[in-house]
This record gives C-alpha cells, sequence and structure tokens, in this order.
C-alpha cells in the first residue's frame, strides 16, 4: 500500500464521518423533504447510518465492509433511500473486490459502479432533480482531478465541490422522478433531499481523505 492508497481505516471514517454529518443535519434534510416529499429523509438516513456504524465491527476487506453497508441500509431505511444508497454501497464492494485498500482508480471504478447501481434501481436522469444531480458531477469531476495527476484526497475535495454545485442546481428544477414528482410545477423553488445527503457524503469523503 502507498501513502496516497485509500485505506480500510480511512473508509471506516468516510462512514462514520458520513453518520454525523446525516445525524447532525437530520433536522434540515427532514425539512427539506417536507417542502416536496414524505419528510422522511432526514430520519431515514440518521437511522441507516446509525445501524451502519453499529454493524461494522472490524472488516477485514473492502468488499466486507460495503456488503455490511448497503445491506444494512436496504434493510433499515424506508422509502427510496435506502435501496439506493445500498445499491450504491453494495456495488463499491463487489468492483473493489477483497482488498484492503483502493488506489485512485479503483476508489474512482468503485463510485462509478454504485453509481451506475443508484441509475439502475431509481431510474433517473441529469436533471430529474434527484441525488443523480449531485452524483454525477461528483463523480466526473474525481474522475478529471485523478485524471491530471492528483491524489485520492484533492480528488475527493475536487469531487465536494462538485457535489455541491450539483445539490444547488437542483433548486430551480422541476422534479421528474419520486414523490416530488407529483408537484409538478410546485417542486421547483426547493433543493432536493436527495441531493443534499449525496453533498455530505461527498463532503464526508474529502474530510476522512484529507
Amino acid at each position: 500500500m502507498t501513502v496516497a492508497d485509500v485505506s480500510l481505516d480511512r473508509l471506516v471514517d468516510w462512514l462514520t464521518r458520513f453518520r454525523a454529518l446525516v445525524t447532525e443535519n437530520q433536522g434540515y434534510l427532514t425539512e427539506l423533504d417536507s417542502a416536496i416529499g414524505d419528510a422522511d429523509h432526514g430520519s431515514n438516513m440518521a437511522r441507516g447510518m446509525n445501524a451502519v456504524i453499529d454493524k461494522l465491527g472490524e472488516p477485514q476487506t473492502v468488499d466486507a465492509l460495503f456488503k455490511t453497508v448497503g445491506m444494512t441500509l436496504v434493510s433499515s431505511v424506508g422509502g427510496a433511500s435506502g435501496p439506493l444508497y445500498g445499491t450504491f454501497f453494495l456495488r463499491i464492494g463487489t468492483t473493489a473486490g477483497a482488498v484492503d485498500s483502493l488506489d485512485g482508480a479503483t476508489l474512482s471504478a468503485g463510485l462509478r459502479a454504485g453509481f451506475e447501481g443508484v441509475i439502475s434501481r431509481g431510474k433517473a436522469e441529469p436533471g430529474d432533480k434527484t441525488m443523480v444531480d449531485a452524483m454525477g458531477p461528483a463523480l466526473d469531476a474525481l474522475d478529471a482531478s485523478l485524471g491530471s495527476g492528483s491524489d485520492p484526497a484533492a480528488a475527493a475535495a475536487a469531487a465536494f465541490e462538485a457535489a455541491q454545485r450539483g445539490r444547488d442546481a437542483t433548486e430551480p428544477l422541476v422534479a421528474r422522478k419520486g414523490r416530488a414528482s407529483y408537484l409538478g410545477e410546485r417542486s421547483a423553488g426547493h433543493l432536493d433531499p436527495g441531493a443534499t445527503s449525496t453533498a455530505f457524503l461527498f463532503q464526508a469523503l474529502a474530510e476522512a481523505l484529507a
């Protein structure tokens, strides 16, 4: 493992930081969701990530770690968030395999596979006002940064900045997927809760790798 590799401890730290962010911002996420959804995104994400951290134990490999994360989220989070985030983490683990660290390329490949799983499961496209609108730009920025020679820490910081821009860009959009789509034009003028929690996901990654 080189200095630039992302260790299992760093990956666990990512998840722990994500749990802290969604717990700290549970009320905010619920407030966003109350405007255009079921008013449960904050509570669902906090409950799911608390269950994840409770179950982690001492993972020995990346695939085992993310299998635990994914299965826990699928089983403990209601609504769309559990299956979508669960699929995201499961695909990361499957792609990474039984290794104990990730370099920039394998981190990118895992995240990209997770993103493709989210798209496949949720059937959302860019511009639909979903978590895809934050995750897609984040991964594009991550890949661009890695492609220019940056280490995973710098690439994760670039991904977080792009995730924030993607999140903010959902505010004027009219939702075309999920519960928010039922509101039609009235869904415009609100940040998407899933895109907002996705920005927290990349904030946590950037902080864990910094």
